[in-house]
């Protein structure tokens, strides 16, 4: 385009100044248009350098508005700190971008809301704040025969009315009596005054005993009639009426219908009985139950600084969670029960096939639990891809107890299948594959531990 400019601009010069080799110059029509094709390459060249100008402008204006955002994050980039709900736990203390807290309730107690909550690039939390409500087992009505039930932290108790007793009142308190008839024909007035004076004197002196599984029996006479009676929890044996024993109460509602007077063990008294619950067990307010003493939250434990104590029924577990180690990949714990892995170079296709994070679980439970059972969800807050798949890692064993299904489209659900006898710890892991086109995207490992007890509480 120059080159053009000065070419018109040097022949018009050479040919002013020598007018004798006007017969070779260029006409001044060829010269008018060469100077407008210059002219318009002129104009399109400037109009593309200004355009040029504009999008160079408004690069410069995003990287300085992008610039003044990330210093504004840099300066204010976690989430508000999130409490833990009343009669409840909060697992995490992470509050930065991506990362997940997880609540769990006191036993007693059921989770109303979200499990878990992220931190969003907005600087706010997902879902809504979950509260812990109390489990109402009166609900049910479980006690019988009259008797008033009273809610209690993870367990209720029956107030009996008379006559009644057991866990749920469904055992008649037995009542014993003897009816003695004096047959002799030669029984005078005088002697029946006397005999009855007899009886006055067995019912209020006390008779010979051996122990304390032994009794006077309080005797009356009536016209001839000897009515014999003991005290609540004994009963006259044998021929001699003058003598209550102890009635055995474990062993004669130990398989009744109506029965059993305690839910672990009987343990039979002078004149009644107690229940006995095993070690790490306490016995409840109306003295037949038993409930679970959580030593972690009356730090009757001796877990260490770095072990987390997990409460379970009769005992108390610690543990201790270690990002696994895995060839080409790294992980790095970013809560007390989540390790999520490093970024990976763009040359490293094995790290990136790695499993994205890997979340660690426990759950306490009861021996014998009726099956099925869901045990534990999975799901994704923020899916991407076009799928999501669920499935159950592990050998024989795993697959013995457990089973995994979808309750909805993201959202999957580990299953009990058969009930387990303790004492026993199971483990179970839940792959969670986020699909494209059916190509992996990325994979997240649940890892599930039950701690099922020895006792059916």
């Amino acid at each position: 385009m120059f080159a053009s400019a000065v070419i018109v601009t040097t022949l018009l010069c050479f040919c002013s100044l020598h007018p004798t080799f006007g017969q070779d110059c260029p006409s001044k029509q060829e010269i008018q248009g060469s100077l407008k094709q210059v002219q318009k390459l002129l104009s399109a060249h400037e109009a593309s350098y200004l355009q040029s100008l504009r999008n160079l402008k408004k690069k410069i204006n995003l990287l300085q508005s992008a610039t003044g955002k990330q210093t504004t994050k840099a300066i204010n980039s976690t989430c508000p700190k999130l409490d833990a709900p009343l009669s409840g736990r909060k697992l995490g203390k992470s509050q930065s971008v991506g990362h997940e807290v997880h609540f769990l309730c006191d036993p007693g107690y059921e989770l109303v809301g979200a499990e878990s909550r992220v931190c969003q690039e907005s600087l706010t939390w997902s879902g809504q704040q979950p509260t812990c409500r109390d489990i109402n087992e009166c609900a049910s009505s479980p006690c019988m025969n009259g008797g008033t039930c009273v809610d209690e932290v993870n367990q209720f108790s029956c107030i009996c009315a008379k006559g009644w007793a057991g866990v749920t009142c469904q055992s008649p308190v037995p009542t014993f009596f003897v009816t003695m008839t004096n047959t002799s024909a030669a029984t005078s007035p005088a002697t029946a005054a006397a005999a009855a004076a007899a009886g006055a004197a067995a019912a209020t002196l006390p008779a010979a005993t051996t122990g304390p599984f032994v009794r006077p029996s309080r005797c009356t006479t009536v016209q001839g009639t000897t009515h014999c009676t003991c005290e609540p929890g004994y009963t006259i044996s044998g021929r001699d009426s003058t003598i209550c024993t102890d009635i055995d109460e474990c062993e004669l509602f130990h398989n009744g219908q109506a029965g059993r007077l305690c839910l672990h063990a009987c343990v039979n008294t002078a004149g009644g009985y107690r229940c006995s619950c095993p070690a790490g067990y306490n016995v409840t307010r109306d003295g037949r139950s038993c409930k679970d003493i959580d030593e972690c939250a009356t730090r009757q434990n001796d877990c260490t600084k770095d072990q987390m104590c997990i409460n379970t029924y009769g005992g108390f577990q610690c543990v201790r969670v270690d990002c696994p180690k895995i060839p080409n990949a790294t992980y790095v714990k970013t809560s007390p029960m989540r390790c999520e892995r490093n970024p990976c170079p763009v040359d490293n296709k094995a790290c990136s096939q790695a499993p994205n994070s890997f979340s660690y679980h426990y759950l306490a439970v009861v021996s014998n639990l009726s099956a099925p059972r869901v045990m534990f969800r999975v799901s994704a807050l923020r899916p991407i891809g076009d799928t999501l798949r669920f499935s159950l890692l592990g050998g024989r064993h795993a697959r013995r107890h457990f089973t995994v299904q979808r309750s909805d489209r993201v959202t999957g659900q580990l299953m009990l299948v058969s009930p387990v006898q303790g004492p026993v710890t199971l483990e179970a892991e839940v792959e969670m594959s986020e699909m494209e086109r059916r190509s992996q995207l990325g994979r997240y490992i649940t890892k599930v531990t039950m701690f099922v007890s020895q006792y059916e509480f």
